[in-house]
């Protein structure tokens, strides 16, 4: 690696660094509101986000079908292993959910 590439993740790294530790870097702000809907507004996001992933990689992989010269079968492959991993993830949440549902109802009162 080259000195000015050392440089510059260095100097990322110290932005996160004190990020991290709750203090704004050299005019920088951070962000420490809560989303505005919620829990039930995150996992809509949430799922959105998965949505829009497996959308992009299925267009992606048409077009690389149709002889896009474009697109290159390893953007393909990564864009289709980041919507299997998003939707993994989705489905563990809506388990992990299911489960704290039945817990909760089964409860004595």
């Amino acid at each position: 690696m080259s000195s000015p590439t050392i440089q510059s993740a260095l100097a990322q790294m110290q932005t996160l660094a004190t990020q991290a530790a709750g203090q704004a870097g050299k005019g920088q702000q951070v962000s420490t509101q809560v989303g505005q809907g919620g829990f039930a507004g995150e996992l809509q996001a949430s799922i959105q986000r998965i949505n829009r992933l497996q959308q992009a990689s299925a267009a992606k992989t048409m077009a690389f079908q149709a002889g896009d010269p474009n697109v290159e079968l390893n953007d393909v492959m990564v864009d289709m292993q980041k919507a299997s991993v998003a939707f993994q993830m989705g489905l563990q949440v809506r388990n992990r959910l299911v489960t704290a549902y039945k817990d909760v109802m089964n409860m004595q009162v």
